[in-house]
């Protein structure tokens, strides 16, 4: 039987802007536990996870890339990116690198971590918790396109979503 600790793996399912701040929100989905997750993120993250979903190689590396660089060339692979805890409407992340001395976890905001998930090609997970915290209703498979989500973003009750930051 599944804890609330168990992490969910998720997808990037897509960025949108809220529609009432033009603040970027990237979603996040489990395709086999029908959970989605908005994130309010900055811009800048934003855009970093907008040109990996993309496919866009910037002439010069981005934050990300340098320290993806930066962590294969101390001889490390990013492992996984778990999105463990929401606490004032402010998600906290963990990237869990591993080298040959063992496993070292690092602190991150999730833009971040997904940031450089995407890049190293990492698996992203949330815990339970985090879902039962962020009290996002469960959305069913047909709700799973653009337009649907949009449209629940955009009717969502506030008080009932939050507003959640990085």
């Amino acid at each position: 039987m599944a804890t609330l600790d168990d992490p969910i793996p998720m997808e990037v399912k897509g960025l949108m802007l809220d529609p009432t701040s033009n603040a970027p929100i990237v979603i996040l989905r489990s395709e086999k536990h029908s959970k989605m997750l908005p994130i309010w993120i900055g811009i800048f993250e934003a855009n970093a996870i907008a040109l990996r979903l993309e496919g866009v190689q910037p002439p010069r590396p981005m934050t990300h890339d340098l320290f993806l660089d930066l962590v294969e060339g101390v001889g490390c692979d990013v492992n996984r990116i778990v999105i463990h805890d929401l606490v004032d409407n402010t998600f906290f992340a963990q990237i869990y690198l591993q080298s040959g001395e063992g496993e070292l976890v690092v602190d991150s905001r999730p833009s971040d971590a997904i940031a450089l998930a995407l890049r190293a090609e990492a698996p992203i997970f949330v815990t339970r918790v985090v879902l039962e915290k962020a009290n996002v209703d469960v959305l069913s498979e047909r709700s799973s396109d653009k337009d649907k989500l949009k449209k629940w973003l955009e009717e969502i009750d506030p008080d009932e979503l939050g507003k959640y930051t990085m």
